[in-house]
């Protein structure tokens, strides 16, 4: 036993280690309840009485010459630790896990930062309005469907039923700001309107009462259908790729005229055909036009000398297409689970 001693003595004293990991080893070898100096203690008890004092004055040596330098290799490495890098006073006690942006949140940014490029400012409003700014002056006639209680949130009306300027309602486009837009500033405006707009629409995988937009105004001397038709190739480009091809179809919207509605070749099959596009080859993404002389006079810009062009589109359908997510409720329900997935987006 006595050699045994000896013999741990000399290997403590010449013990040298690297770093906190090595001296957790040290103590479990040799200072822990099932480590070396234990078992050396148990065999103590059978050791003869004659030589018990002895034996014991070796046994309390080496305890605490392994305590000695435990104690001594813990210190060096507190102080190599303190001399590599200092401590960051302003550190968070606690490690706290960065979140991410919200899908809608990262296409919105991408859509605004194309049309920033080529001059368009951003313009916001309320989302509480009034009829006169969401309607009327946007050339929808008093009877047309999309003033209905079906179609829009009522939270006043002051005929009743009837449609009125003052009718007060949650906004159905941001087409509204566009017309606070007209009637603040003077041409020439070059403007885009992203926001949040509300429907009375049933609650679906492919529809929401609550969606958001980006709508588009540039009024201007001389503006025609094809300054429109190249600003929106251009977006197009740059949104899904320089191979993307874009077609431009007949359409109706009270307050442009002629109106369009644009479609994009679908970016999952190449424009060959499959489900998300159902089998055309085309994607529609957006409305447009050139804003009704109506709309500009009801604004107070004269029609006969200025002209200009309006688009807008939903925010749900390219962040469907780039995420492929086929579902929209997904985008309301705040599940951590699906909102993580956007952590490595910007």
């Amino acid at each position: 036993m006595l050699e045994k001693i000896n013999s741990l003595l000399t290997e403590i004293s010449e013990t040298k280690i690297k770093g906190p990991d090595e001296l957790e080893l040290f103590r479990l070898k040799y200072l822990s309840k099932k480590g070396l100096i234990s078992d050396l203690f148990e065999e103590f008890r059978n050791v003869p009485s004659a030589d018990k004092k002895e034996m014991g004055q070796k046994l309390n040596l080496l305890k605490q010459t392994a305590n000695d330098k435990y104690n001594l290799l813990k210190s060096e490495i507190r102080v190599s630790d303190s001399g590599s890098k200092a401590e960051d006073l302003t550190r968070p006690s606690c490690p706290y896990n960065l979140g991410s942006r919200h899908p809608i949140s990262i296409i919105r940014n991408e859509i605004i930062s194309i049309f920033e490029r080529i001059g368009f400012t951003v313009s916001e409003g309320p989302e509480i309005e009034n009829d006169d700014h969401v309607f009327t002056k946007l050339n929808f006639a008093p009877e047309h469907p999309a003033r209905d209680m079906q179609d829009t949130f009522y939270i006043s009306r002051i005929s009743g039923g009837d449609s009125n300027p003052g009718d007060i309602l949650l906004r159905t486009h941001t087409s509204s700001v566009q017309v606070r837009v007209m009637q603040s500033q003077k041409p020439p405006i070059r403007t885009i309107s992203p926001g949040r707009v509300f429907r009375n629409e049933a609650i679906s995988a492919r529809a929401h009462c609550i969606f958001h937009q980006v709508e588009g105004l540039y009024i201007d001397e001389n503006v025609s259908f094809a300054d429109l038709r190249q600003t929106l190739l251009y977006f197009a480009r740059e949104m899904y790729g320089k191979d993307v091809k874009i077609r431009l179809r007949p359409s109706y919207f009270p307050f442009t005229e002629p109106s369009a509605e644009m479609d994009v070749s679908c970016t999952i099959c190449g424009g060959k055909g499959c489900n998300v596009c159902k089998y055309t080859g085309w994607l529609e993404v957006l409305g447009c036009g050139m804003v009704h002389p109506a709309v500009l006079e009801a604004c107070g810009i004269d029609s006969k000398k200025y002209t200009g062009f309006a688009f807008g589109m939903g925010i749900e359908r390219p962040a469907m297409l780039k995420y492929q997510v086929n579902d929209l409720r997904l985008y309301f329900e705040n599940d951590i689970r699906f909102l993580e997935q956007f952590k490595t987006a910007f």
